[in-house]
C-alpha cells in the first residue's frame, strides 16, 4: 500500500512539472515573438 501511494505521488508531481515547463515554454515563445516584432518595427537587422 505504501508503494502505491509513493508511485501515485511521484506520478502526480511529474505530471504537474510537465505542465509547468510547457507553460513556461509558451511564455518564452510569446516573449521572443514580441521582441522580434519590436525589432522589425524599429528596423533592426
Amino acid at each position: 500500500m505504501k508503494k502505491l501511494i509513493l508511485i501515485t505521488l511521484t506520478a502526480m508531481s511529474l505530471l504537474s512539472a510537465c505542465n509547468t515547463v510547457s507553460g513556461f515554454g509558451e511564455d518564452v515563445q510569446k516573449a521572443g515573438s514580441k521582441l522580434e516584432q519590436s525589432a522589425d518595427r524599429n528596423g533592426a537587422n
